[in-house]
């Protein structure tokens, strides 16, 4: 199984997923695109593409001119390839884009542990059939993808009360993910180290914030591990098909 993975800031890597990915023995290439690093030219010889967050957003193009890019190549992977893609956070909102949807700065952020509450198109779902109607999981983001009702190819699998597009797919292997399932235990404080990241943490739940929020990310961390370990295993068998 050979996997690309496309990071833009290296403590943001696939996490637990990652640790299984290993595990199975899976090829990784990861392209580190905030320090330089070039997307490889045959996208056809990967398995499947993973797509990260990172602490900057999709119009930073004349900050990040790597993004112009990246989505190209997202679009040749998912829309010209149809080959399997995981986008999370911030590549969750670049699979959005990239689809003709708009990223936009939300109404209120979502950090913290949060709800995320499953459509009824779950149910047929091949990645997400197998989880529950409702699950809290880690977030930590300002923006979001909207309007993406006119892509007739997508369909909405999950909300929260700020955000309608939690989990959306197109077609059938291509999924943008805009909550961190994929966490671990050293997770919040890994990211806190971010000045973008704490920032915003902060911002949102007040100073001294840390310890409170990674105290209930580890309350949660074994059923984040357990779904991590739920969407591996059917991303791998009904997508992968190994």
């Amino acid at each position: 199984m050979n996997v690309l993975i496309l990071q833009h800031i290296k403590i943001e890597d696939p996490g637990y997923i990652k640790d299984l990915m290993i595990k199975d023995g899976a090829n990784l290439t990861t392209i580190e695109l905030d320090e330089g690093e070039k997307i490889p030219t045959d996208l056809s010889k990967f398995d499947a593409m993973l797509c990260m967050g990172g602490p900057m957003d999709t119009w930073m193009e004349k900050e990040h001119p790597w993004l112009i890019e990246e989505k190209k190549r997202i679009k040749e992977y998912v829309i010209d390839l149809k080959k399997p893609y995981l986008g999370f956070c911030l590549g969750c909102q670049l699979l959005g884009e990239v689809l003709g949807g708009k990223v936009v700065k939300s109404n209120n952020p979502e950090i913290g542990m949060l709800n995320i509450n499953f459509s009824k198109n779950k149910d047929t779902d091949l990645l997400f059939s197998k989880f529950p109607e409702k699950i809290t999981s880690l977030q930590w983001h300002s923006y979001e993808v909207q309007n993406l009702e006119n892509n007739k190819n997508i369909t909405l699998l999950a909300s929260s009360p700020e955000t309608k597009y939690q989990i959306f797919k197109y077609q059938s292997h291509a999924y943008g993910i805009q909550f961190h399932i994929e966490v671990k235990d050293t997770t919040v404080n890994d990211w806190s180290c971010v000045p973008e990241y704490k920032i915003a943490l902060e911002k949102q739940l007040g100073p001294n914030a840390l310890e409170k929020f990674d105290k209930e990310a580890q309350a949660n961390m074994k059923n984040m591990n357990n779904y991590s370990n739920i969407l591996y295993s059917k991303f791998k068998s009904d997508i992968l098909k190994v």
